[in-house]
């Protein structure tokens, strides 16, 4: 059940100027067709049929109650809006979409894929697919973890502003192990790190003893909305071969979720090679070209 189920609506009734709050909320929630919509101010106010300063004014308290989420690409529905409408925020989209590359993945590697959203400043798993290995790394679905500590975290937190990223955490941080970084500087020179490699974010040992993993972040219209990550034994794992198909992998998902979007950002052919860590990037090369 929706907002908009409370007042029936039709889609007509939006050029007869209701008059009631209620009957204009309706008919400006009903200008959103779903979580990927990004309206402006002018296609609300001419979808509603109402005057401007009127659909700004009730646009501006219906973000104020997280009905509406008001970004730098437009208004978009909110949290309330959309827990009521699929019950989780819009989480079960995400893995519906991620699914099939997790599997993929998964079978091409043989390491454990973990999908991932950032709430507050943990990463909850909405995911993992693994074999014999997964046993080893101590996540769950539902489970959570310092964002900072594991690899599809740190490429969320990535996409975020420092200010942003500052007003998550306290100045010193929790270790999980004795690699995970500590204060709030050194989380910030490893999201320059990852922002210089196009995104692309490595941890090992940091969350785990004995456990590596590259993520990457999925975009969504104003920023990263999940998180994608290998994770392998720390000895073992390929990482730098296996960074290029996590990559891959993101871009598939975000383009399933926000086609539109994908289609105005498509990668330019003669996109740069992430710089990765020295021991990585030679690899990471050599795997792109062939």
């Amino acid at each position: 059940m929706t907002v908009t189920d409370l007042v029936s609506t039709p889609r007509d009734a939006a050029r007869e100027l209701p008059q009631s709050m209620v009957e204009r909320m309706t008919v400006i929630l009903d200008a959103f067709e779903g979580r990927a919509a990004r309206l402006s101010l002018e296609d609300v106010a001419d979808y509603a049929g109402l005057p401007r300063s009127t659909v700004h004014r009730i646009l501006h308290q219906l973000v104020g109650l997280d009905w509406i989420e008001h970004t730098a690409s437009g208004y978009r529905l909110g949290r309330r809006a959309l827990g009521l409408a699929g019950g989780d925020g819009g989480r079960s989209e995400i893995r519906a979409a991620a699914a099939p590359l997790l599997h993929q993945l998964h079978l091409q590697t043989g390491l454990v894929v973990h999908l991932t959203v950032l709430e507050g400043g943990d990463s909850v798993y909405l995911d993992k697919v693994g074999g014999r290995f997964a046993t080893c790394v101590p996540s769950r679905v539902g489970g959570r973890a310092p964002a900072y500590a594991t690899a599809g975290g740190k490429a969320l937190l990535a996409g975020l502003s420092p200010e942003n990223v500052d007003g998550l955490y306290s100045p010193r941080l929790r270790g999980c192990t004795d690699r995970t970084v500590g204060d709030l500087p050194a989380l910030h020179q490893e999201l320059n790190r990852i922002r210089r490699r196009s995104g692309l974010a490595f941890e090992h040992g940091e969350s785990a003893p004995g456990v590596s993993c590259v993520g990457v972040a999925i975009r969504g219209y104003d920023g990263p909305v999940a998180g994608i990550s290998l994770c392998g034994d720390t000895r073992s794992a390929p990482l730098d071969r296996v960074a290029p198909l996590v990559a891959d992998a993101a871009r598939t998902i975000s383009r399933t979720l926000y086609p539109e979007h994908s289609d105005r950002r498509r990668p330019r052919s003669n996109a740069r090679i992430p710089a990765g860590p020295p021991e990585t990037t030679a690899p990471l090369v050599a795997a792109r070209a062939g």
